[in-house]
């Protein structure tokens, strides 16, 4: 387990403290950040499921990193992690950053999303483009890119929490114009902040909800069958993804939200080893059995825990 989940362990107890005023004051349904949805239990569950994979000396060398949220009962998130704020190497998956950054723009009135730069920015996610992303990036522009991610409402790179996603170089054959801070990576993330950015994306709190709508559209029905969609589509056909990954030499990410039979969830890991797209193939099962299996505890205003019935996997 990483030193940062540790800290977000001790920190728990006060955080379901404020989460109770929180509850209580503000009208309709309360915003739980991720930090603070850390569930014990699928902690411990994850952890047992990636000894029993064989993954103990990556997870050990800082190789592998995993997150998972359950996001099936919208008032609970409940999240489970190891290594999630070691930030790695993340080859393609970070244009998800360009993507949000575009989408920014088209928010603020500076660019128009017409039907030219739509099948860009659809082809850099779902076929990973390396030529549409290098053009959407040049369109946004390099900075606009970094302020997004840095800013103060979003912080999806983050000093205080290891990083998080980072895109310091066209996907071209240019020199990188800027590393990230921290670990002078060109093209990184955190599997924690990836998995901030969908979970932000769900909850509506991204973009506003029409534009919010087309980047969930260009995610949906990936293109490229490896990873977590071989893996959890050999066993479930009808399982739908909202899906980025990313594959460098040894380095391989995938990252996705998932839904099928009632349960929904987001799953992102990293892995640096020449067998990566193997573990990630199976890793996802496992990931997902644990959804299922693992019954949410959720906390009521006062503080207290109630539970959501665990279902079997179908």
């Amino acid at each position: 387990m990483s030193r940062e989940r540790m800290r977000g362990l001790r920190g728990r107890a006060i955080a379901l403290v404020l989460l109770a005023g929180l509850v209580a004051a503000a009208p309709g349904r309360a915003f739980m950040p991720l930090w603070d949805a850390t569930e014990p239990t699928l902690q411990v569950e994850l952890e047992k499921t990636l000894r029993r994979l064989g993954l103990s000396r990556l997870i050990a060398e800082e190789k592998l990193s995993v997150t998972l949220v359950g996001i099936s009962d919208a008032d609970c998130p409940r999240v489970a992690g190891v290594n999630e704020n070691v930030m790695m190497y993340a080859a393609s998956m970070p244009k998800l950053a360009i993507l949000l950054a575009a989408f920014k723009r088209i928010e603020r009135g500076e660019m128009v999303l017409d039907d030219e730069l739509s099948d860009l920015m659809t082809r850099m996610i779902r076929y990973s483009s390396n030529s549409a992303a290098t053009e959407v990036m040049d369109r946004v522009g390099r900075e606009f890119i970094a302020q997004v991610l840095t800013s103060p409402e979003l912080k999806l790179y983050d000093r205080e929490h290891g990083g998080g996603l980072w895109v310091g170089r066209a996907y071209a054959k240019r020199a990188a114009w800027r590393r990230d801070p921290l670990h002078n990576l060109s093209h990184g993330a955190t599997t924690m902040q990836v998995a901030r950015l969908y979970y932000l994306l769900e909850e509506d709190r991204l973009l506003e909800p029409s534009l919010a709508e087309r980047m969930r559209e260009m995610l949906s029905e990936p293109g490229v069958n490896h990873k977590f969609v071989a893996g959890l589509h050999a066993r479930y056909p009808g399982a739908l993804m909202w899906r980025k990954s990313g594959t460098w030499r040894d380095y391989h990410s995938d990252s996705a939200i998932i839904e099928h039979d009632g349960r929904r969830y987001i799953a992102v890991a990293m892995v640096q080893s020449p067998k990566g797209e193997e573990i990630l193939r199976r890793l996802i099962v496992d990931l997902d059995a644990l959804i299922f299996r693992v019954p949410a505890r959720c906390p009521d205003p006062d503080g207290r825990y109630r539970s959501v019935p665990a279902r079997s996997a179908p």
